[in-house]
């Protein structure tokens, strides 16, 4: 690093420099060379100079991130260049006949094409002058859109400053936001939890979360852009579609690897193939294959369509779908008492998994598609993603089918149902579906992550008594585990050393542990770095709290509401009493070892230390700890029954190392 000068403006802008490269390399290029420690250590410096001197801010900062004040609404965004939408083939015979009115308009045989992946997600266009982002909007109806500039300059992968030597005066940048599969489960399962309603989608959680009015909500979900073209490729002086995009990567973009060159409608069919099978193994979503004539000058040539362009056409995969019997509508509470119809279904294979339930969201949702017990409907896997009925077959009702009605009653603990909006919540915080779905999440991987304590365990343990809350965990003995169903000794001294075990844990997973409502992960590990203590915390006031980036009044709120409620403060105490431990953020700098800067994923079971244990010592030798198995990843550390993940390692020429070398590695570095 260049040595610290004491001009602020000189300082600022070698720090924007270094926190735009760094954002470049962990979220366009998935390889970060700083660890999150010194990441956050430069980006707390560029503020506090900003803070201090606010004059010398820029447009292209990269504390934009964090996100604004809230917009009372969307002003216009006017497209200078309408952002077309493309045409629909569905079916090898309509691509046949798209080819073929491209040869007859241009006259010639031998076209080239460029097919990428349709991403499910929302289109937005990003405005860059002078090599910096200065405004964005959504498609809308392709001439006017929504200005959401704030919001999108939340996402990591959108270039705030354009790189390389030869950036242009004026750019226009189309593209797709898009959220991977695996934050869309997580967002929904904490709205679950939150007895909010699901989103449908990937796509659909991408638009609402871009369309937010407070753009702290918009940064606090992991949103990615992929660009997949310009308003005006000729004025960079580019010549096929294939070229602008590699362009585009080289100015600082996400662009999407899976794209090829296609010589042929046979070329075209295979490439489609291709994407299809491996659709489920992507870490997005995706829809069908866009099919682009390569040549700028043919495309020209070719011209649009009222809503359209000739030169374009999006062949779409056919639905994920399948009929079966809705056996019965059942009803979930979650931990905050939230009462979810689900569809209990003839277990039917939709798209290659076995279905058997379905959330029917609220009360409201069944009541509009007016499924009843009996009905044949058809189940949907929606963006192939959490199973959805779409609706009843009415043809094949059975005859005295009634209406769903929401009963009154929790169907667990009896108490009368409040209704809150579409959802209806049981208010008895002592129902024991409450207690065992607060305790599960309490014991999740993402939270204090107790291995082999699962939902069938903690039912046993609420059902017989042994477990009202979740400090009643730490005082079970092996007797009490051994009086479960199902448990000898050595299943029971695995179990209480596991519980045992997570008393000492970090403060950003005992927050997320704590379930308080819209705290998820991020939140939790953004509250740990800010107050550093549990104390300061539980004692922290709504300013303090949304002064953190990311945390809004809604979320303070619900903060000081839980720490303010006496059995959430007795239940705390009582941990501590049992010996809670929490690790704060680590002030001391990660060391440089031969693990700094590789990733790592561990699979199978572990004898000589906890998972998280193991997570915990990669990290602090300076590794990036993932859940799956890519092309990207350094090292995979498999255990006994190391399960799916091994052959994924082995056929992508990942480095497999067993327990044993991981421990010796630990002990080099």
């Amino acid at each position: 690093m260049d040595p610290v000068t004491d001009d602020p403006k000189v300082r600022a802008d070698e720090l924007r420099r270094l926190i735009h490269h760094h954002n470049h390399r962990y979220y366009v290029l998935d390889s970060p060379e700083i660890t999150d420690h010194e990441y956050d250590r430069l980006m707390r410096e560029l503020m506090e100079l900003e803070e201090r001197n606010p004059e010398i801010r820029t447009i292209d900062s990269p504390t934009r991130r964090v996100g604004g004040e809230p917009l009372k609404e969307f002003r216009p965004f006017l497209h200078r260049t309408p952002l077309l939408s493309m045409d629909n083939a569905m079916d090898r015979g309509e691509v046949d006949a798209f080819h073929e009115r491209v040869c007859r308009w241009l006259q010639k045989d031998g076209i080239t094409y460029c097919c990428e992946p349709k991403f499910d997600g929302l289109a937005v266009e990003l405005v860059y002058e002078g090599g910096r982002f200065v405004r964005g909007g959504t498609r809308g109806d392709g001439s006017t859109g929504e200005d959401v500039t704030l919001n999108l300059g939340t996402v990591g992968s959108i270039p705030l400053a354009l790189r390389g030597e030869s950036v242009p005066d004026f750019l226009e940048v189309r593209g797709e936001v898009v959220m991977f599969r695996k934050e869309f489960h997580r967002l929904n399962k904490e709205r679950l939890e939150l007895g909010e309603q699901l989103f449908a989608n990937p796509r659909n959680a991408a638009a609402g979360s871009l369309r937010q009015l407070d753009p702290k909500v918009t940064a606090s979900r992991a949103l990615v852009f992929f660009a997949y073209g310009v308003s005006d490729a000729a004025q960079l002086g580019m010549y096929s579609q294939y070229d602008t995009l590699s362009l585009l990567g080289e100015l600082g973009f996400r662009v999407n690897p899976d794209r090829r060159r296609c010589r042929s409608v046979e070329e075209i069919w295979a490439f489609s193939r291709e994407l299809q099978e491996r659709r489920d193994a992507l870490p997005y979503e995706i829809d069908g294959v866009v099919i682009k004539v390569d040549s700028i000058v043919d495309q020209e040539t070719l011209g649009v369509k009222s809503r359209s362009p000739r030169w374009a056409v999006a062949l779409k995969f056919p639905p994920v779908q399948a009929t079966t019997v809705l056996r019965g509508i059942g009803l979930q509470v979650g931990r905050t008492g939230v009462v979810t119809p689900v569809a209990l279904l003839e277990p039917v294979k939709v798209g290659g998994v076995t279905v058997s339930r379905a959330t029917l969201h609220n009360v409201d949702e069944v009541l509009r598609k007016d499924l009843r017990e009996g009905d044949t409907v058809i189940v949907q896997r929606a963006g192939d993603v959490i199973p959805e009925v779409v609706g009843p077959v009415r043809a094949a009702r059975p005859e005295g089918a009634l209406p769903f009605a929401m009963p009154d009653n929790c169907p667990v603990c009896g108490s009368t149902l409040s209704r809150e909006s579409a959802q209806h919540r049981c208010v008895n915080i002592s129902c024991p579906a409450v207690v065992r779905a607060r305790i599960f999440h309490f014991a999740s991987k993402e939270a204090l992550d107790i291995e082999g304590l699962g939902r069938k365990i903690i039912h046993q343990l609420v059902e017989r008594g042994l477990v009202r809350d979740v400090s009643d965990l730490y005082r079970l003995t092996r007797d009490d585990l051994m009086s479960l169903e199902g448990f000898a000794e050595i299943s029971s001294s695995n179990l209480h050393a596991a519980i045992q075990a997570s008393r000492t844990t970090t403060l950003e997973r005992f927050i997320h542990a704590l379930g308080i409502p819209q705290v998820g992960i991020v939140a939790a590990r953004d509250l740990a770095r800010r107050f550093r203590g549990l104390d300061a915390l539980m004692h922290a006031g709504e300013d303090e709290l949304t002064a953190i980036p990311r945390i809004g009044p809604e979320m303070a709120r619900s903060i000081r509401t839980f720490f303010e409620a006496p059995e959430n403060c007795q239940v705390i105490q009582r941990l501590k009493e049992h010996g809670l431990t929490l690790q704060g953020p680590s002030d001391q700098p990660i060391r440089q070892t031969a693990l700094t800067g590789l990733s790592i994923c561990f699979t199978g079971t572990l004898t000589s230390m906890a998972r998280n244990d193991a997570k915990a010592r990669a990290q602090a030798a300076g590794a990036r700890v993932v859940d799956s198995v890519g092309r990207k990843l350094d090292i995979l550390v498999a255990g006994a029954d190391p399960g799916s993940k091994l052959d994924k390692a082995r056929s992508l020429g990942v480095r497999i190392l067993t327990e044993e070398e991981f421990l010796m590695l630990l002990k080099e570095a």
